[in-house]
């Protein structure tokens, strides 16, 4: 049995606030052996692409608010990425296969509970979608929009951290229904590409509004029908005072309140009342049985151009680190051969990245 190096990403110890890289250690001694132990119904992978999130930053804190439990200190990093089965003790899992799912900030990783792996079945299209628009940020922005959103054609809808991998999701879908979509981002770059490239009728920097409020009141003179909510905080406070009458908010996350101490009170909640809002969060895990469904309808706008996905993708494992807590939601990409071969790209380093 061929023993390697098993190259990992570890929590040093649980932190106070916002991490640091200094908070997670990059290291080369551990081994694995590429044999699952006789009699197990595991599942070995070898990692290809990682997501780094930022609600990762929450599971390195003791006393995070999530419903995943917090990282062990001494032990990888997870998260969700792709990867492909190199032994199996899985009847439905052979080697060969390309699945999704949790795994460790690791090269290798033993999968105990490979039920809740997915198979991927179509591998015409990127295999680094399956962390984005194919997997669980492509499924948060379906449930939380159609499902609890209910859209209709002509209404207006807000989405805030709109340039995210869940936000630029949201607002083609919403175009696809035809609404009419604002964003917000927090740079003039970001800006432009939603408006140009995910087709946003308008979109603002939030970093340069002096008055939110002001901000939406501009671009949303007779109030909003649908808000995708992904920040909290002050941005919820102002979306309050515009909401229509029966209007709608979806609350995927709150990335303002995230590593904070102690997090900020809200204010304007009196609105929620006043104007019969419709106000509901989810986990979209709670839902996974819609992925069928989903991606009946997401493959066919994938492969006619009708949507598109942007990716930002950083090399190796060694950057993890530094990406999560400098640019957050990105991939970083582990390619072996069968990679290298979908992107007719021959190179002989194992772990490189995709452009």
């Amino acid at each position: 049995m061929e023993e390697v190096r098993n190259q990992q990403v570890i929590l040093k110890d649980y932190v106070n606030g916002f991490p640091k890289e200094s908070d997670m250690l990059l290291t080369t001694s551990s081994t694995i052996l590429l044999k699952l132990p006789q009699g197990s119904n595991g599942v070995l992978v070898k990692n290809l692409y990682l997501s780094c999130d930022p609600y990762l930053c929450c599971l390195m804190s003791k006393s995070q608010v999530s419903h995943l439990e917090s990282f062990t200190p001494g032990s990888p990093i997870a998260g969700l990425g792709v990867a492909k089965v190199v032994d199996s003790g899985h009847s439905n899992l052979k080697k060969g296969d390309l699945v999704w799912g949790w795994i460790g900030w690791e090269e290798y990783t033993i999968i105990t509970a490979p039920d809740a792996l997915f198979k991927i079945q179509h591998t015409d299209v990127p295999l680094s979608y399956y962390i984005g628009i194919l997997g669980v940020h492509g499924m948060t922005a379906y449930y939380g929009f159609y499902e609890i959103c209910a859209p209709k054609k002509g209404e207006y809808v807000f989405v805030s951290a709109a340039s995210g991998a869940v936000g630029q999701l949201v607002g083609q879908f919403a175009k696809l229904t035809g609404c009419y979509v604002v964003g917000t981002a927090g740079t003039n770059e970001k800006v432009e590409l939603l408006k140009n490239k995910f087709g946003y009728d308008e979109a603002f920097n939030y970093k340069e509004e002096q008055d939110l409020d002001e901000a939406l009141k501009r671009y949303f003179p007779e109030g909003i029908d649908i808000y995708f909510e992904n920040v909290g905080g002050k941005m919820l406070e102002a979306v309050l005072l515009n909401m229509k009458t029966n209007g709608r908010i979806s609350v995927c996350g709150m990335i303002s309140q995230y590593n904070l101490n102690e997090e900020e009170g809200m204010r304007n909640l009196s609105h929620i009342i006043m104007k019969r809002l419709h106000m509901k969060g989810f986990i979209v895990g709670d839902h996974i049985n819609l992925y069928p469904k989903y991606m009946e309808m997401v493959i066919p706008l994938i492969k006619e151009g009708k949507i598109c996905y942007i990716e930002d993708i950083a090399e190796g494992l060694e950057s993890a680190p530094a990406a999560l807590l400098g640019r957050q939601e990105k991939l970083f990409s582990f390619k072996d051969q069968y990679l290298m071969a979908q992107t007719s790209t021959q190179l002989s380093d194992p772990i490189t990245s995709i452009t």
